[in-house]
């Protein structure tokens, strides 16, 4: 009976041995969330606005991440944007959208705005400058393209342009064979690292 006794409180202080054990490794080895989505979702604009075809860069950040979407469906990041998660995800670079590929801002003609103030409060990014009842304009460095801020102009006084090329953010399409070749060196260069 003794015996019986010795075997249960060993085998109860085993358990409670390895319940502590457990419960300190999961406070220590915890991992919040999946961190490829939260590298991913660092590279994305934040502009939250859904061109591409997810509610916004988080949830987009989560499709790329687990391969239920593509390198190149972000609008406002462009080429570079779709570059840096191609490196990261060790994933061949994409043809961007069409949409996606050129630049674009937004330009209130400020000749017939209102002042009504529903662009300002649509722009996930600041980038629209103005008072109620004032002209509104565009600060088209901060501009992401997102395209946010038409819909709810009751005037339609906001035009979306080609952003102008300047020299600090010009950079030249890499030919296909190249870019294949930047891809190839760049899984290479991600395996070597793992």
């Amino acid at each position: 009976m003794t015996q019986l006794l010795y075997a249960l409180l060993s085998l109860g202080a085993f358990a409670l041995v390895a319940g502590i054990v457990l419960a300190v490794a999961q406070k220590v080895f915890h991992v919040e969330g999946d961190p490829m989505v939260e590298k991913i979702d660092a590279l994305l604009p934040q502009t939250q606005c859904g061109q591409c075809g997810y509610p916004g860069c988080k949830p987009y950040a989560e499709a790329v991440s687990c391969g239920a979407a593509d390198v190149n469906h972000c609008v406002p990041g462009g080429e570079r944007t779709m570059l840096a998660i191609a490196d990261l995800m060790g994933v061949e670079p994409k043809e961007l959208e069409e949409e996606a590929s050129a630049p674009m801002t937004a330009f209130v003609r400020e000749d017939e705005c209102i002042g009504c103030t529903l662009c300002i409060k649509a722009c996930p990014v600041d980038a629209i400058v103005g008072a109620p009842k004032q002209y509104h304009t565009i600060i088209s460095d901060h501009c992401t393209g997102c395209t946010l801020c038409i819909e709810p102009c009751p005037v339609d006084c906001i035009d979306m342009l080609h952003k102008p090329e300047l020299i600090e953010h010009w950079s030249w399409p890499l030919p296909d064979t190249k870019r294949a070749q930047l891809g190839h060196e760049r899984r290479e260069a991600h395996a070597g690292h793992a």
